[in-house]
């Protein structure tokens, strides 16, 4: 299911009037129902609202009120069941194509990552099978997990990552670290946050749980060269780049 869409629906149902794309697209990233690491979403919000309307005519589920401003369709028609089969059709293939470009996105951050380390004098490599981890490092003779997670900056200035809740809690061999790739314009960031760090912000609700709490939601946010979780009560600027703490 195209989760543009239906994510808009939920908000757009829960608001019980007209909105604006970007207030749904930044309503549906806050409350966790919207799940992206598109650097503009509001724009694909829009996009596939739009397309939506198009292909479906009285039987989408939205209506336009106003310039980018839309509502619940409350007198919608049934959609034939030749076109909703293959509007069905449609939207897995949409939904993998989505999956796969947002695979790319994250191997190019894992090999990022173990080229960074690579250098760093550590024997890193890439996990060849998902169990939570990306990479596994020694170094020292100490053995070191390491879960990846890459993101563009968003049109509101900030990087948001999802981890597994149960990639999170499993117990992993060797000291756990989650390094994020921050990628900006011309340049790469990284936040080197051990797991105890990790648990500390959980604990702290800088880190907010989402998806019936199956997934924590992590929101990276850069200011005059600081960098916080969430807002400026939880600064992390001391990991930023600090590949040291990998020891």
């Amino acid at each position: 299911m195209n989760k543009f869409r239906n994510a808009a629906i939920e908000i757009l149902k829960g608001a019980k009037q007209p909105l604006h794309s970007k207030e749904i697209t930044r309503l549906a990233l806050e409350k966790g129902i919207l799940e992206t690491d598109g650097a503009t979403p509001e724009n694909s919000m829009n996009t596939q609202i739009i397309l939506d309307m198009r292909k479906k005519g009285k039987a989408s589920d939205f209506i336009k009120t106003g310039p980018s401003t839309y509502a619940i369709n409350q007198k919608k028609e049934a959609l034939p069941e030749k076109k909703r089969l293959k509007e069905i059709e449609a939207e897995k293939e949409e939904e993998e194509k989505i999956k796969i470009e947002t695979g790319f996105v994250g191997k190019a951050g894992e090999h990022l990552v173990c080229s960074e380390l690579l250098f760093r004098g550590y024997n890193a490599s890439i996990m060849s099978v998902d169990v939570g981890m990306d990479i596994t490092a020694t170094k020292d003779n100490k053995l070191f997990s390491i879960q990846v997670k890459t993101s563009n900056l968003n049109q509101y200035n900030s990087y948001v990552f999802d981890v597994r809740k149960v990639s999170f809690e499993k117990d992993h061999g060797g000291n756990v670290f989650y390094v994020f790739v921050l990628k900006g314009e011309n340049q790469y960031n990284f936040l080197i946050l051990p797991r105890i760090i990790m648990e500390q912000k959980v604990h702290e609700k800088a880190i907010l749980e989402i998806n019936s709490g199956k997934t924590y939601r992590v929101n990276i946010r850069m200011r005059e060269g600081a960098i916080f979780l969430g807002n400026k009560l939880h600064e992390v600027s001391y990991f930023k780049n600090n590949w040291g703490v990998i020891k």
